[in-house]
């Protein structure tokens, strides 16, 4: 292949899958700070991130993790410690002056009910404005886990739980 003086590279992280810069200009366009939900395996991770000409700045900080110090007995991947890593996030960007942000997904399917959407949740509910259709977040059974306590008694009294390190949180 023969490159003419006229081509211009991708960007790596484009070639790589990992970012999708349309969308992220649209964000930036937006000039709101972001909310960044990340999930893996293990844990939920949530940022509130402002857009600064050198790099993105983390401005507040949240995960699933800082649930068990807080009395958590269950796993921290599941729709409800999502919910509550946003009442985190939430709590503490309305601590440092930030009343509103717009979410971002990322490169994850919008997919109604997730985990994400679930965080997203939890923020609106700490006072968080951001941009959402109301039908996209998961119903309040799911989030107070209901759904899983019925399907493996196990899991121990989960919603008890669930409303106990709620009201810590607030």
């Amino acid at each position: 292949m023969r490159l003419s003086p006229t081509y211009k590279m991708p960007f790596k992280r484009r070639l790589e899958g990992k970012t999708d810069y349309n969308r992220r200009l649209g964000m930036l366009k937006s000039k709101k700070p972001r909310l960044v939900v990340r999930k893996s395996l293990k844990y939920i991770r949530a940022q509130i991130v402002d857009f600064d000409k050198v790099g993105d700045k983390t401005v507040v900080a949240a995960s699933s993790q800082e649930l068990k110090k807080r009395g958590w007995k269950f796993a921290t991947d599941n729709l409800p410690a999502a919910y509550l890593t946003g009442l985190m996030i939430g709590k503490r960007a309305l601590k440092k002056g930030i009343k509103e942000a717009i979410l971002d997904t990322g490169l994850y399917k919008s997919t109604k009910g997730s985990r994400i959407y679930a965080t997203a949740k939890g923020a609106i509910d700490a006072g968080l404005k951001i941009p959402l259709d109301q039908k996209i977040l998961p119903n309040n059974d799911r989030i107070s886990g209901k759904h899983i306590t019925a399907y493996s008694q196990k899991a121990g009294n989960l919603t008890a739980e669930f409303e106990k390190i709620k009201a810590k949180i607030e």
